[in-house]
């Protein structure tokens, strides 16, 4: 085998790696304390609300529906919101605003507020992610973010 294969062959098993962490990260393992009386999560698992969002719009208003039933939030707004931001399109992107995902969080806060609910290092596009962080954040602070 020449050497240029090995190389082929090892950037290859690389990029596969690579793409599989980025879909799957791998959870935090500690729990340090946060702003007031919230704690950061210690793993992100998917015992709440185990539904592939990767399977259309259908499941993505699946997980939706769910993660509001679960953190008591209201299931109406929050799929009326997330129609609002993004028609419910995880990779939804706006430029003008640099804002990402279902719930269009603007990049700059994106990061400690994915860090602060346990997802850290997620993409915005993650859309579990991205719903999970907002029904948190909205159980604890309301809609105002969103002009709601």
């Amino acid at each position: 085998m020449t050497q240029a294969i090995r190389l082929r062959r090892a950037l290859t098993a690389t990029l596969i790696l690579t793409a599989i962490l980025t879909v799957f990260p791998i959870a935090q393992g500690h729990a340090s304390p946060l702003e007031g009386s919230l704690l950061k999560t210690t793993t992100t698992t998917y015992t709440v609300c185990p539904i592939d969002w990767r399977d259309g719009t259908a499941k993505v208003k699946a997980l939706i529906k769910c993660a509001a039933q679960h953190f008591g939030v209201n299931t109406d707004k929050a799929l009326y919101i997330a129609d609002r931001e993004s028609h419910f399109h995880p990779s939804a992107y706006n430029s003008w605003s640099c804002a990402k995902g279902i719930y269009q969080h603007l990049c700059k806060y994106w990061p400690s507020r994915a860090d602060a609910y346990g997802f850290d290092n997620w993409s915005a596009y993650n859309a579990r992610a991205n719903i999970m962080v907002t029904m948190r954040m909205v159980k604890h602070y309301g809609w105002g973010a969103w002009g709601g």
